[in-house]
């Protein structure tokens, strides 16, 4: 969502045009993972958390003979990825019990892992998956201790939203879903016979009304939002909307400056 799974973490319904209103901000992690994968011509390729097919289209540019799967549990990102990329297979499932059907050369997921919660579980699994010499290509948002998260919590943690938002915001609390690199590092270390892990801070320019509540309702807010009637909904963003205008003011030009950190993975299977 290029590549949140819809049903990991709840939530209202992905909806493709909000998302892809910040397509090219959102692509470039992916192009930037993409750069950095080191196989000539996989055979067979996952993308997990497809979304609407946008960053799939670029794996099959890259690698047009391979045969390329895209994951994701939202039907109406997968409708979207089918018309992007009808060539390519399609398919609806849950990530966290997912497994491929077929022996991987490359699991490749941008932007999807942190909405599932266990990885010292998952990403060993993920990576025995791979045949060997095949790589698994993660990147995960690490923002959550960033005022846009720590605001989310602190809306949500106010009145007459803590009761019901509680269970809501549960992974933006303490240090969010994502651990730190060397956590990874250790995961994947016994059966690695390389790994390449980094972080980047992308300071994003974004313009608009309300750019950065605009940026979370497509992410972030869904599974709060989904806690909430629509009238509620209206009340939560108008709170949470003037603390992020507070937060994040306009510079002279009209735009916000808007910085976001994300973990990258590029690990290869003995």
């Amino acid at each position: 969502m290029t590549g949140n799974p819809s049903r990991a973490a709840g939530g209202t319904s992905w909806d493709p045009a909000q998302y892809l209103a910040f397509a090219d901000e959102r692509g470039r992690p992916a192009r930037d993972l993409l750069a950095r994968v080191p196989l000539p011509a996989p055979g067979a390729i996952y993308d997990l958390g497809c979304g609407a097919g946008n960053v799939t289209a670029l794996l099959a540019g890259r690698w047009p003979g391979a045969r390329i799967i895209g994951v994701d549990s939202a039907p109406a990102m997968l409708a979207r990825a089918r018309e992007t990329l009808p060539a390519a297979e399609w398919q609806e499932a849950d990530l966290a019990a997912w497994r491929p059907t077929m022996v991987p050369d490359l699991i490749f997921s941008n932007a999807a892992l942190h909405w599932l919660d266990d990885h010292e579980t998952l990403f060993p699994r993920l990576f025995k998956a791979l045949a060997s010499g095949g790589v698994l290509a993660v990147q995960m948002p690490r923002n959550f201790a960033a005022p846009s998260h720590r605001l989310i919590v602190e809306a949500a943690g106010a009145e007459p939203w803590r009761d019901r938002l509680a269970a809501a915001i549960r992974r933006y609390q303490g240090d969010g879903p994502v651990a730190d690199p060397a956590v990874y590092d250790r995961l994947l270390a016994p059966e690695a016979a390389a790994m390449d892990i980094w972080e980047t801070e992308y300071l994003h320019r974004l313009t608009g009304s309300d750019p950065v509540l605009a940026w979370l309702r497509s992410t972030a807010l869904r599974p709060v939002l989904g806690a909430l009637d629509p009238s509620q909904q209206d009340q939560f963003l108008k709170d949470l909307g003037e603390r992020l205008a507070a937060a994040y003011p306009p510079g002279a030009d009209g735009s916000v400056l808007f910085p976001f950190r994300r973990l990258f993975i590029v690990a290869i299977r003995r």
